[in-house]
């Protein structure tokens, strides 16, 4: 008989998994989630980076060569997703300062919220296996979340490599016409990017993280509504860098289908029914017409029933926000939906 699964931050349960804090080798049992390390209490400057991989071993190596050597010195705590091409061995060996939490099982974005609870620090900042942060940034964030209390999330402008030029979305960040107070440290945003973000813990805990249903592809627009609901701010900073150098070992058409998915499921879990109907039919006019798009729309409309139940829609001056959005998000080349 296995130990309960574990359950993490808004009630949210990864079946199948349990916690086991042990010695650096990597555990022969199934179900379980091996935690090997012990340096998530210890930062120079306070914040910590939580990092999901799965099945990018050199890419993650790359990677963390460059985490580790910042000089903000920030825990590095990566989540391997059941990785099989020998990621956790690598870690362990060549990282030994590394906090590795193991899953058996493919959680998708949702495994951020198990690096998080092992998170100390009052900040996070998040990275994938392909991004990295510009040394000196992380400090830069802390600096601006210390002096703007009400302010969630920072994200950073995001360079892809090789060259250095700037992520298509980076205009649409610049220019957000999101309203806002005076004095925020940047454009006012109503979601984030994930592996460009530096977030505070206590705010990510309190909406309950990234929600395990959407796993992967855009998960990170429900928590902002969350986040935007509670009355936080989110920006994106101009000084803030990551580096961003796309992993060839994925599958595009699949990650395409889950972000038609998640952004339907999005609209219908936060926004009014008729600004729903209206970014419904926007969407399906904008999505290329083929067989990712189908089953997409397909798996979206499966998943009716539990958005019903838990739906919840966001207050009027987070709607009047998203209204302000929607035409911009729907002109904007880096939201073609392709792959």
């Amino acid at each position: 008989m296995f130990p309960a699964p574990v359950t993490g931050y808004g009630g949210h349960v990864y079946p199948g998994l349990v916690r086991l804090t042990g010695p650096r080798t990597l555990g022969t049992g199934p179900r379980t989630v091996l935690v090997a390390g012990s340096r998530a209490g210890t930062a120079s400057v306070p914040v910590s980076v939580v990092l999901v991989t799965h099945n990018r071993r050199e890419s993650l190596r790359r990677v963390l060569e460059r985490m580790v050597a910042l000089p903000e010195e920030p825990p590095v705590i990566v989540v391997d997703n059941a990785s099989g091409d020998g990621t956790r061995e690598a870690v362990l060996r060549e990282f030994p300062q590394v906090t590795l939490l193991a899953c058996e099982a493919n959680l998708g974005a949702a495994a951020r919220n198990l690096g998080v609870e092992r998170v100390r620090t009052p900040y996070v900042a998040f990275c994938d296996d392909d991004t990295w942060w510009e040394p000196g940034s992380l400090a830069a964030a802390v600096r601006l979340l210390d002096v703007h209390p009400r302010v969630a999330s920072v994200t950073a402008r995001i360079l892809v490599e090789p060259g250095g030029r700037e992520d298509p979305i980076t205009p649409e960040l610049r220019d957000s016409p999101v309203p806002a107070p005076p004095g925020l440290p940047g454009p006012a945003l109503m979601s984030l990017l994930a592996g460009a973000s530096v977030l505070r813990v206590d705010a990510f805990r309190r909406v309950g993280g990234f929600s395990p249903r959407l796993w992967l592809g855009g998960e990170e627009e429900l928590m902002a509504l969350d986040l935007a609901a509670s009355g936080w701010w989110m920006c994106w900073v101009e000084d803030l860098v990551v580096h961003h150098q796309p992993s060839t070992l994925r599958d595009p058409r699949r990650r395409r289908q889950l972000g038609i998915r998640n952004t339907l499921w999005t609209t219908w879990l936060r926004r009014p029914v008729p600004a729903a109907l209206w970014r419904t039919a926007a969407l399906l006019r904008r999505f290329p017409r083929d067989r990712a798009t189908a089953a997409a729309v397909l798996e979206a409309v499966r998943g009716v029933p539990w958005v019903l139940r838990e739906r919840r829609v966001v207050p009027p001056h987070v709607e009047a926000a998203l209204r302000i959005l929607d035409p911009v998000q729907l002109r904007s080349p880096a939201r073609r939906y392709l792959g």
